[in-house]
């Protein structure tokens, strides 16, 4: 079984993707997953089911700017991995509000390259053989895409949020890390992800849940911005494969060659609410409505995942219509997850409008 005997750290364990990673090393690995993570606003540990009792599971709430804490974590468990997914992520919310996502994705991530490469560096020459640093990033760092081409592991970078800066610097400090103190580390960058457990800022569902109340359905600008999308289980499989079988010092871009424009992502989602719980009121596509545009808002992404595809065998199961309906439905289905987080004050208004 993969991973027999090996401890994995995860940093932003319950968050959206930190959390899909987390479920897949338990279901699918023999791995001992240690969850890190600090329980921002977005985290969840409800989104682990299962995870409490595990014996091959324990969490840790511990911030990844906290070096002495993160310290004692690499003393007490000796993990053989470190899976970097600590980070805030929401453009809108970094355009309000910078500081927080210079302080966690930058300032977080040199924090736990120091204490990793501590770590590594205390160990056995066997396991320093097998240690690995993987820092998961995103395709933003890249900037926007004219109407053709794809992003690929050489595009230059050109990032134009302050998210997506901050996480350009946290790439290219995790490759200083690799040239300058051979941290054996590796990085990866994806597509916009999607699925269940999805913090409700984010488009897609943010959109079931204003769709099931039927309230206004907000889209950016023209609606024509357009990104690659990418089933979250289908991303954590891709990780846990470049952990395990990708080369040290590489970058590998993780994509689900599902180009959509944003207009036809709402309008996909209205449909399937539509199929699952008419509304009262008739067709949700007559609740989208155009509003003012985000600032510096990207015009295209797309991700070039030939590298992926080629040297480590993964595929993306799911296509965009798969995913989308098995992500809506989950949403039909597990209300009382998300409506947790909306009792316990979450406010769905607009933010990053740069007032």
């Amino acid at each position: 079984m993969r991973f027999e005997k090996e401890v994995i750290f995860v940093t932003g364990g319950a968050g959206f993707i930190g959390s899909a990673v987390v479920r897949h090393l338990l279901r699918d690995t023999h791995a001992r997953v240690v969850n890190i993570d600090k329980l921002t606003y977005a985290a969840n540990l409800d989104s682990l089911p299962g995870a409490v009792g595990n014996p091959h599971y324990a969490f840790e709430q511990v911030c990844i700017r906290d070096a002495a804490s993160l310290r004692k974590l690499f003393e007490k468990y000796q993990p053989d991995a470190v899976m970097n997914l600590a980070a805030e992520s929401h453009v809108d919310r970094s355009i309000d509000g910078p500081g927080e996502f210079v302080q966690t994705n930058i300032v977080g991530t040199f924090t736990l390259l120091q204490e990793s490469l501590r770590h590594w560096r205390s160990q056995s020459p066997e396991k320093r053989a097998k240690f690995r640093f993987l820092h998961i990033s995103t395709d933003e760092v890249f900037g926007s895409l004219g109407d053709e081409g794809l992003f690929t592991e050489t595009t230059a970078y050109a990032p134009n949020s302050p998210y997506s800066a901050s996480k350009a610097a946290s790439d290219h400090l995790v490759r200083a890390w690799r040239e300058t103190y051979d941290l054996p580390a590796l990085v990866t960058n994806c597509s916009n992800n999607y699925g269940p457990y999805h913090f409700p800022e984010k488009l897609i569902p943010h959109i079931i849940i204003k769709g099931l109340a039927g309230e206004p359905l907000p889209v950016y600008g023209d609606g024509r911005n357009i990104r690659d999308w990418l089933y979250v289980e289908d991303h954590a499989r891709a990780l846990t494969l470049v952990l395990e079988r990708g080369v040290v010092g590489e970058t590998y871009n993780v994509g689900g060659r599902n180009e959509r424009t944003n207009l036809h992502v709402v309008e996909s989602i209205c449909d399937l609410l539509d199929e699952i719980l008419p509304g009262a009121a008739g067709p949700r596509r007559n609740l989208i409505s155009f509003v003012t545009d985000r600032p510096g808002h990207d015009r295209r992404y797309a991700i070039d995942a030939s590298k992926l595809e080629r040297e480590l065998g993964w595929r993306a199961e799911e296509h965009f219509e798969s995913g989308i309906e098995k992500t809506v439905r989950w949403y039909v289905d597990q209300q009382p997850w998300w409506r947790a987080i909306l009792d316990r004050g979450y406010s769905t208004g607009r933010l990053g409008l740069r007032q």
